[in-house]
């Protein structure tokens, strides 16, 4: 090699001495900045201060220094363009044939708790990704290298062929723009914030890869799960796995769901999902009791499922889940005694969630062919409802627990949904039906004689009283839903003929 030249600047210094020394054993000078300079130095690399490069000093606190034709020029010229070669000569530019560039920390900044906006903004980086977009439009020529995992493959290449293949050039040019836009997206978003955005003219997201799965939807499927840069530490994202085999895209979706669902509930719950429904939900005065109460809600379709549940996993509930088949149970935390029993099926997965950071509030995003929808979260509680109790009746003590406890989960179901509870948990679960009475018989047949004196939720008004006539016959004593249809008045009539007590929410809960 003759006479190559690096810029070397860089936040996080990983591998950076050892990258640095191999390239100058290879004929590279090095230019650098300040504390990358300084380190480099104390290591006993010859380094070339960018003041010496362009002939002018660091100036505004370090703000201004590698803002500069003689820095620009060098990245920027084509190199077999005649014309840009009589400029570099005429200005005495010398090529830089490799930028190593990452940005100041700002993700790392926004995450501290007492970060100030000051801090904030003094950490947005300019002339990094400056030079990193020009080196990277620029990749014919120059090696852009923003991340330090490939510090191996450049130093590789340029042993073995004399140069970086352009194929390799041209995927680091790649991963530059998307390093930088995933920069961009980051500030973007704390700016938006800070000003009260909730829908800009834009939408800027990125998102970091977490891992590869094996699988998407389906085997034939391809998948990957990304997590959001300082996205909730409540979320399976932010999921610590304790033990089993790894998640799969069915898994993740599922496991979702359930920590949706048990975030309702303040006393002791557990929530068992198949298919990113509720097939059983349990309240107690212990966190056994809420389980033994999932599981006793539908015993056949937990089989498989997976288990979210809001407090510490004991001894005596692990040992209740370790007689059944289970994907994945979800918790703050597991005692040592339960690791030790859960432990045993090698394949179940165990993971903790910081369920402190439940309250957290997040836009909902779903992607749809060419475009995303964006809303917030269904966080409407049963504090916020406009009660009101249009039949005679009006519901007992342990029928408002009943309702309540219908009310939290139905919300969660795939609409059309009808949930029906009693004593504490679900009984039965009706889900994405295309017609409401439809959604009540199957949560009807799957309560069978325990529908007696249950309570029943509804996502959604009743367009006739037929959902009302079939509660009635299955021995439903209660009923909660939005009202607000224009034949509210039949389901009354149809209440009040059978003695039900009905509320009306004034809120509706489809989910789709």
């Amino acid at each position: 090699m003759t006479r190559k030249r690096a810029i070397i600047s860089v936040s996080n210094k990983k591998g950076i001495v050892s990258f640095a020394r191999q390239l100058t054993e290879l004929g590279v000078e090095i230019i650098s900045t300040g504390g990358t300079k300084k380190v480099l130095e104390e290591h006993g690399i010859s380094v070339i201060g960018i003041s010496d490069v362009t002939g002018f000093p660091e100036i505004l606190d370090g703000r201004v220094k590698t803002l500069h034709p003689l820095i620009h020029g060098a990245l920027l010229a084509v190199r077999d363009d005649e014309k840009h070669q009589q400029q570099l000569a005429e200005h005495r530019i010398i090529p830089i044939d490799f930028v190593v560039v990452n940005l100041y920390p700002f993700q790392e900044t926004i995450a501290k708790d007492d970060v100030t906006f000051a801090d904030a903004i003094e950490n947005i980086d300019i002339g990094g990704p400056t030079m990193l977009r020009a080196a990277a439009k620029n990749h014919a020529y120059v090696t852009a290298i923003v991340d330090p995992a490939d510090y191996d493959l450049v130093l590789q290449q340029l042993k073995e062929h004399g140069s970086v293949l352009e194929e390799t050039r041209r995927k680091l040019a790649a991963k530059v723009f998307r390093h930088t836009a995933a920069y961009d997206a980051i500030i973007a978003e704390y700016l938006t914030k800070t000003v009260g955005e909730s829908y800009p003219e834009t939408w800027t997201m990125t998102f970091t890869k977490k891992q590869d799965l094996r699988y998407g939807e389906n085997p034939h499927q391809t998948a990957a799960f990304y997590e959001k840069p300082l996205g909730s530490r409540f979320s399976i994202a932010a999921a610590k796995q304790l033990h089993g085999k790894e998640l799969s895209y069915n898994n993740i979706n599922d496991a979702n769901a359930a920590l949706q669902i048990v975030k309702e509930f303040s006393e002791p719950a557990a929530v068992a999902v198949k298919h990113m429904n509720p097939c059983g939900v349990g309240v107690g005065s212990t966190i056994a009791e809420a389980f033994a109460k999932a599981h006793k809600a539908d015993p056949t379709s937990i089989f498989g499922g997976i288990i979210a549940l809001n407090r510490e996993v004991d001894e005596e509930t692990a040992l209740k889940m370790h007689e059944i088949f289970l994907e994945i149970i979800i918790a703050p935390s597991f005692s040592e005694e339960a690791l030790a029993v859960l432990t045993k099926k090698k394949n179940l997965r165990l993971l903790t969630v910081d369920f402190g950071a439940a309250k957290k509030k997040e836009s909902f995003v779903v992607s749809v062919e060419g475009g995303l929808l964006v809303q917030d979260q269904d966080d409407y509680t049963f504090e916020n409802a406009n009660i009101t109790i249009p039949t005679t009746r009006k519901p007992t003590e342990k029928e408002w627990e009943d309702l309540k406890l219908a009310w939290r989960v139905v919300k969660h179901v795939k609409s059309n949904a009808i949930v029906l509870a009693k004593d504490g948990m679900t009984i039965g679960v009706g889900a994405g039906q295309m017609n409401r009475v439809g959604a009540a018989k199957i949560a009807i047949e799957q309560a069978q004689d325990r529908a007696q004196g249950a309570a029943l939720a509804s996502d959604a008004f009743f367009p006739m009283d037929d959902t009302v006539e079939a509660a009635a016959k299955a021995g439903i004593t209660a009923i909660i839903q939005p009202g607000g249809s224009i034949r509210d008045e039949d389901s009354i009539k149809k209440a009040n003929e059978y003695g039900i007590a009905m509320v009306f929410t004034g809120v509706r809960h489809f989910k789709h």
